[in-house]
C-alpha cells in the first residue's frame, strides 16, 4: 500500500471521526443553546404579552370604575323610577361612552333589573333601555352571580344574545354610601379586534393565550376553545387550558404551574416554564399570573420554528474545515463567533430576568447569533419601556380581586359554607343596627320515600325544582341556600315577623302548587324564627329547627313560626 493511500486513508478516517464528533457535539450544543435561549425568551415574552394586555385594559378599567363611582348614577340607581334622575343619568352615561375605547357602555340596575346599553354607532340614542334582567333566564345569570358574590370587578368573555354582540366585558359594581350594591356598569371590547391586537400577533412559532383563575380559556386565537360565560358554568363543563394538550403529563404540568403561581400570587413577576407537546411538536410553555385582573398569561414557543436547526448547519462546516486547518484556529473561531456572543447574551438574559436593564456590550457577529443578539436588544428595549410604564401605573393600584364561590353544585344555591358566611354577617349587622331578621328552615316531606321508590336521580331532580321554586318565591335580595340533603335555609333581611310568616307561607304554597304540574307532587314543612340582635348562630339554628320539628309533628306541609327565643311556636 502506497504512502499516498495510507495518508488518504488516514485523512479519511480523521475526517470521518472528526465529522462524527462534530455532529454529536453540534447536536448537544445546539439543543442546549436553543433550550436555554428558549427559557429566557419565554419569560421575556410572557412579561411582554402580560404588559401589553394590562396596558390595553387599564384605561378601560379605570374609566369603568370612575363611572361606577358617579354620584348621578348611584342616586338614580337608588330611585330608578324617577324620570328626572333617569334623564340626568343617561346624559352622564353618554358622556362616558365617548371616552371608552369601544365607544360603548352598559348599566344594569339591581332594584328593577333594567339593562341600559348604547354602542359606537349610537344606534340606541334615546332608547338606551334594552331589556329587563331576570334571575330565571340563564343568559342573565352572570349579573345575579356577580351581585351575589359581591365581586367589585370582573372580566368575562360572553355573547349577549339580546344585543347580538360578543365582547370582552369589563364589569364594575356600583355601591351606595352604605356600601350596598345598587347596580353594575362597564364597557365591552370587540372580541375579534382584541384577539387580533393582543393574542394573534401573527408571529410563527409563538402562541399566546389567557386563562382565568380556574384555568378556563378567556382569550385564544381559536374562538372554539374560548370558554364563554364561564362564571355561570359549573366545574367540569368549562373549556380549560388542559384541552390544548394530549399528554396527561403535560396537562398535569400546566395545571401544576398555575397552582404554583396562585400560591405565589404574582410576586416579583414570577414566571413558570416547562416543555410540553402541542399537536405532536415540542413547545416551551411560559406562564405568569396577573393579580390585577386575576388571569394567567400562557406563551407557547415552538423552538423548532423560532430557531430551526438548519440555521446552525453552517457552523458544522466551519467546525470541520477549521479542524482540518488547525485546532487552534478552530478554537478561536468558535470562541469569537459563537461562545463569547452566547455567553454575553446569556449574561444579558440573566440581568434582564432579574429586572436589570444595564446590559453589557453584546458583540454582533455577521451570522444567526448576531441577528439573535440584535433581536434580543430590540426586545429588551421594548420591554424596558413597557415595564417602566407598567410600574408607574401598578404603583397606584392597591386593591386585588377577590373571588371565592360558595355555591351548591346540584341546585346552584348557596351551600352550607356560603350560608354560614351570610348568616354571620347578618348577625353582626343586626347587632350593629339593632334590627332583627328572619330565618327559615325547610324540609321536603317524605323525601327518603321518594329516593327509595323513584331513585336518587329523581330525588336530585326534585331538589333542583324545589331550589328553583324557592328562588322564585323569595325576594331578590334574600339568601336561599341548601343546608344539606333535603334541607334548605333562607335568610330574610330586611324583615319583620309578619313578613317572615308571609314569605314562609308563600314558599310552602308555591312548592305544593308548582309540584302538582310536574306530575310528582311534593310538599315541604317550614320552620321559621325571627332573630333578635345579640343572638348567636347556634340560637338561630336551634330555634328554627325546633319550629321545623313542630311543623312536622303537626302533620307536615305546614308552617310554624317562632318570633323570639323562649316564645311559643305558632302555626301559620
Amino acid at each position: 500500500m502506497s504512502l499516498k493511500t495510507r495518508i488518504l486513508g488516514l485523512a479519511a478516517l480523521l475526517i470521518i471521526a472528526a465529522g462524527t464528533a462534530s455532529w454529536l457535539a453540534y447536536r448537544a450544543l445546539s439543543e442546549d443553546i436553543i433550550e436555554r435561549w428558549g427559557q429566557q425568551v419565554a419569560e421575556i415574552q410572557v412579561r411582554y404579552d402580560s404588559a401589553r394586555l394590562l396596558q390595553s385594559l387599564e384605561r378601560e378599567i379605570g374609566l369603568a370604575r370612575q363611572m361606577a363611582r358617579s354620584s348621578t348614577l348611584i342616586q338614580w340607581a337608588q330611585s330608578p323610577e324617577d324620570p328626572a334622575l333617569e334623564n340626568q343619568a343617561i346624559r352622564q352615561m353618554e358622556s362616558f361612552r365617548s371616552n371608552f375605547r369601544d365607544n360603548s357602555y352598559f348599566v344594569a340596575l339591581r332594584f328593577n333589573g333594567h339593562y341600559y346599553y348604547n354602542n359606537a354607532s349610537n344606534d340606541y340614542a334615546g332608547n338606551q333601555f334594552r331589556y329587563v334582567l331576570s334571575p330565571d333566564k340563564p343568559d342573565d345569570a352572570w349579573f345575579f352571580q356577580l351581585i351575589e358574590e359581591g365581586r367589585d370587578f370582573h372580566l368575562n368573555v360572553n355573547p349577549d344574545t339580546e344585543l347580538g354582540v360578543t365582547k370582552l366585558w369589563i364589569d364594575v359594581l356600583m355601591r351606595d354610601a352604605d356600601n350596598n350594591i345598587v347596580g353594575m356598569v362597564g364597557t365591552g371590547l370587540n372580541l375579534d379586534d382584541f384577539l387580533q391586537d393582543i393574542v394573534d400577533i401573527g408571529q410563527d412559532g409563538i402562541t399566546t393565550l389567557f386563562v382565568d383563575y380556574n384555568g378556563a380559556i378567556q382569550l385564544y386565537r381559536d374562538r372554539n376553545y374560548i370558554d364563554f360565560a364561564t362564571i355561570i358554568k359549573p366545574e367540569g363543563q368549562k373549556n380549560t387550558v388542559d384541552l390544548l394538550f394530549d399528554d396527561p403529563q403535560d396537562k398535569q404540568q400546566i395545571l401544576g404551574m398555575l397552582q404554583m403561581l396562585k400560591q405565589r400570587n404574582g410576586e416579583d413577576g414570577a414566571v413558570e416554564s416547562g416543555f410540553v407537546s402541542v399537536d405532536g411538536r415540542k413547545h416551551l410553555a411560559g406562564v405568569a399570573f396577573l393579580p390585577a385582573i386575576g388571569w394567567f398569561e400562557i406563551t407557547l414557543l415552538d423552538l423548532n420554528t423560532l430557531i430551526p436547526r438548519s440555521y446552525l448547519w453552517p457552523l458544522v462546516a466551519v467546525f470541520l474545515v477549521s479542524l482540518l486547518v488547525t485546532l487552534v484556529l478552530f478554537h478561536q473561531i468558535i470562541q469569537s463567533r459563537i461562545l463569547r456572543p452566547v455567553i454575553s447574551l446569556e449574561e444579558a438574559v440573566h440581568r434582564l430576568r432579574d429586572g436589570r436593564f444595564d446590559l453589557p456590550y453584546l458583540a454582533k457577529p455577521d451570522n444567526e447569533i448576531g441577528r439573535l443578539v440584535d433581536h434580543f436588544e430590540k426586545m429588551s428595549h421594548s420591554l424596558q419601556d413597557t415595564t417602566r410604564e407598567l410600574e408607574q401605573k401598578v404603583a397606584h393600584r392597591t386593591e386585588e380581586l377577590q373571588r371565592l364561590a360558595r355555591v351548591d353544585a346540584l341546585t346552584g344555591l348557596k351551600n352550607r359554607r356560603g350560608l354560614d358566611e351570610v348568616m354571620n354577617e347578618e348577625i353582626q349587622r343586626a347587632e350593629r343596627e339593632q334590627k332583627g331578621f328572619g330565618l327559615l328552615w325547610l324540609d321536603i316531606d317524605h323525601f327518603k320515600a321518594i329516593n327509595d321508590s323513584q331513585g336518587h336521580q329523581a330525588g336530585d331532580e326534585i331538589l333542583c325544582r324545589v331550589a328553583l321554586w324557592l328562588k322564585a318565591a323569595v325576594r331578590p335580595y334574600d339568601h336561599p341556600g341548601r343546608w344539606g340533603g333535603d334541607e334548605f335555609v333562607v335568610l330574610l333581611s330586611p324583615c319583620d315577623a309578619a313578613t317572615l310568616e308571609q314569605i314562609a307561607c308563600r314558599i310552602r304554597a308555591s312548592v305544593e302548587q308548582e309540584s302538582q304540574r310536574t306530575g310528582t307532587p311534593v310538599t315541604i314543612s317550614v320552620g321559621g324564627y325571627f332573630c333578635q340582635p345579640g343572638e348567636d348562630l347556634d340560637v338561630l339554628l336551634r330555634n328554627a329547627d325546633q319550629a321545623l320539628y313542630e311543623a312536622k309533628r303537626n302533620g307536615r306541609n305546614r308552617v310554624c313560626i317562632r318570633t323570639g327565643a323562649g316564645e311559643a311556636i305558632h302555626p301559620a
